[in-house]
């Protein structure tokens, strides 16, 4: 009896180990192996009739620090707050044709962390990719349509040279 009784406890710790260790290593919010989609938005797009008179209007009774391309929003990034992070305001011209082939008056630029596998797996689900991955230094772009023909870009962004590009162009963000 004494036997079956150890034989069990050392079960059941081994057990109590195996889970407890396994907790340690393993991510805690239970999401390992699944693909982050969306992370945040990186930014509004809108057509309108005069983008400059705009961007001086939003400047002015909002206090947006704007640029030739609208405003810059400067953030601090939730997982690490030491790493900046931005979103992007424009307003474009009511003739663009960069939103078709949407006929919508606004595009919402969402911040992805991993574009290539994320497209793969839109492409998976049924999802229209309107255009292929095009990569700058502060970033990787592609554009997708929603089920009712809004055209959604996706920026896999480089934070650090998105940031540097600005200071170049002596642009200031908007905090």
């Amino acid at each position: 009896m004494k036997k079956t009784i150890l034989i069990i406890l050392a079960v059941l710790v081994s057990f109590c180990f195996g889970f407890a260790f396994k907790s340690m290593i393993s991510d805690p919010s239970g999401e390992q192996g699944q693909l982050k989609r969306v992370t945040g938005i990186g930014g509004i797009f809108f057509k309108c009739k005069n983008p400059k008179l705009v961007r001086e209007w939003y400047q002015m009774h909002l206090g947006l620090n704007t640029n030739q391309y609208g405003a810059v929003f400067e953030w601090r990034q939730g997982a690490d707050t030491t790493k900046k992070g931005f979103t992007q305001w424009s307003p474009f011209s009511e003739t663009t044709k960069y939103f078709a082939p949407s006929t919508k008056d606004f595009m919402i630029n969402f911040r992805v962390d991993d574009l290539v596998a994320l497209v793969a797996q839109l492409r998976n689900e049924g999802v229209t990719i309107s255009d292929s991955i095009e990569t700058f230094d502060y970033g990787k772009f592609v554009h997708i349509m929603d089920i009712e023909g809004n055209k959604i870009e996706l920026w896999e962004p480089n934070d650090e040279v998105y940031e540097q590009m600005g200071i170049e162009m002596g642009s200031k963000t908007t905090k």
